[in-house]
């Protein structure tokens, strides 16, 4: 794994983008190369510009085709380019030989966001699933990396310390990896006691869930008068957040933050970070925020909706609340029977809070105590 944004990193980024027909609703190219730039500022890098490339076919050495990385060699030496960052996954053999080819650091998406993850993390939990998905990364590298010497069918080259030395680190690796989820296995037993404990005293749970920079955190901080990190950025937040707050009807429910989610989510951090999401799992309702302000509004949700269910959430009650009204719509109607709201002025929250509080009398855990206001 690579930092980025100790020093300036001028980056260009890359989409190799392969020629087939895209499914309905499928981001387009600028929409993925503006995520991916958002993700790398994110990061702390500085992007110095962009190209996408339909390939008839993937090279399996480079990604890219020969010309493309002539022309992508002379792109980072004119632009004075230190990083080249991909849209697309990159295998180990590819990464290693484009770092060669183009004399400077080389990254795909899973690693710009791991970065990000890294950098954000704050509580103990957020720190162990940062490690367990950086070290699982790091150790897909290491196989990946003795496959291309086992290849070399033994003999002068494959001996001696380099071989040990590889078997050495990928131990030391899986000895950490199951230390890390010894950790989080104790962390895991101890939040499951206080959500015992909620539901013991009575308090409801209800999960904001939703696309990255959605507005999630800043409706939290409205609703329960936290002071939870807030910025204009990708996973501006990354950990699990928890705090009372007041329904209209006078009772205390508890309110869950979650980490954002995003077009396309790296399996390595969809299995990483799941402990991040159970707290939707102990939930009684979600509030699926959306950004009304975004062109890609749909195609948010429906990518939310898309993981809900790939994690067994997707029956869960929910509600749909459409956020930053106060910057205008350019996504079209609101969908649905979803809720306008602004989490920075408070505009439409009390009709979303009614709502809520009708949703936990209707689908109520048992022994919450909620009962429908008169």
């Amino acid at each position: 794994m690579y930092p980025i944004g100790k020093n300036e990193e001028k980056a260009w980024l890359v989409w190799a983008r392969r020629k087939r027909r895209t499914g309905h609703g499928a981001p387009s190219s600028p929409d993925l190369l503006a995520e991916l730039k958002s993700l790398v500022e994110a990061a702390g890098g500085v992007v110095k510009g962009e190209q996408t490339q339909t390939l008839s076919a993937e090279s399996p050495a480079t990604l890219i085709g020969r010309g493309t990385l002539e022309h992508l060699k002379e792109t980072v030496r004119e632009n004075g380019v230190n990083l080249v960052v991909f849209q697309n996954l990159l295998r180990p053999k590819q990464q290693m030989l484009l770092e060669q080819e183009l004399d400077v650091k080389v990254l795909d998406r899973r690693e710009v966001i791991l970065d990000i993850f890294a950098q954000r993390a704050r509580t103990r939990e957020g720190k162990l699933q940062v490690e367990l998905a950086q070290l699982s990364f790091r150790l897909g590298r290491l196989i990946g990396g003795r496959k291309e010497l086992s290849r070399l069918g033994g003999g002068i080259g494959t001996r001696g310390p380099g071989e040990k030395k590889l078997e050495e680190d990928r131990r030391k690796i899986r000895s950490q990896l199951r230390q890390i989820e010894r950790e989080l296995a104790t962390v895991r037993r101890t939040r499951a006691l206080h959500y015992q404990r909620r539901k013991e005293v009575g308090f409801p749970v209800v999960a904001l869930v939703g696309y990255t920079n959605a507005g999630k955190s800043t409706l939290f901080n409205r609703l329960t008068g936290a002071d939870v990190f807030v910025a204009d950025q990708l996973f501006a937040t990354i950990d699990p957040t928890a705090r009372k707050f007041l329904l209209p009807c006078g009772k205390e429910a508890i309110l869950v933050d979650t980490v954002g989610f995003i077009h396309d989510l790296p399996d390595e951090l969809r299995e990483a970070f799941l402990a991040t999401l159970e707290g939707i799992g102990e939930a009684d309702v979600m509030i699926h925020i959306v950004d009304g302000s975004s062109e890609r509004m749909e195609e948010n949700i429906d990518s939310v909706n898309k993981i809900l269910a790939a994690l067994d959430f997707a029956e869960k009650p929910s509600l749909l609340a459409v956020n930053k009204m106060d910057r205008g719509v350019s996504g079209g109607p609101v969908p649905g029977e979803g809720f306008r709201i602004s989490a920075a002025t408070g505009e439409g929250l009390e009709t979303l809070l009614r709502a809520i509080e009708g949703e936990l009398c209707l689908h109520r855990s048992e022994g919450t105590g909620l009962t429908r206001p008169a």
